[in-house]
């Protein structure tokens, strides 16, 4: 498979946060055919979906990959498994580490625990915000100009808490 650009969505909120997100871009540049070309800043976040948890702590990167979406997600869950994460059936709970394949090439997917582009990203200022700061004018297919969702969607719960993290 040739290379593709691959980004990925970052996200904490227990057992030291900014060190998990911190941990997790070091161990994505550790997969074999994985090379982190571009991070945004870290953010703090409000929690999406239940309020009553701590903030989330926030990143994207971008990686050029020679692994398909699937075993780059497969390489995702083993790094959330190291940190600590336990996958269980609740939604929007508090996390150690949550990785999230936001999108890969161009590619549209729509199996069993895998969709790309993301379904939800163009909802959430935590993952447009670190996106279109490593590439404004980001554009994904079904989704569109990420720049354009901007306005419909409410940022005032997220904010920049540092540009260089390591």
């Amino acid at each position: 498979m040739t290379n593709v650009i691959a980004y990925i969505g970052i996200g904490s909120n227990l057992d030291h946060p900014r060190a998990q997100v911190v941990s997790a871009v070091r161990a994505l540049g550790e997969i074999p055919g994985v090379r982190v070309s571009g991070r945004s800043s870290l953010y703090l976040c409000k929690p999406w979906g239940r309020a009553d948890q701590p903030d989330f702590v926030n990143a994207a990167v971008r990686l050029d990959t020679s692994l398909c979406a699937r075993q780059l997600l497969d390489e995702l869950l083993a790094i959330e498994r190291e940190a600590g994460r336990i996958r269980d059936a609740q939604r929007w709970g508090p996390r150690v580490l949550d990785l999230d394949l936001l999108a890969h090439g161009d590619e549209t997917l729509d199996e069993v625990g895998l969709q790309v582009p993301h379904p939800r990203l163009r909802e959430r200022a935590f993952v447009l915000l670190p996106l279109l700061e490593i590439d404004p004018n980001l554009a994904l297919p079904g989704v569109g100009r990420l720049a354009d969702r901007l306005g419909f969607v409410d940022c005032s719960g997220c904010e920049r808490i540092a540009v260089e993290f390591d």
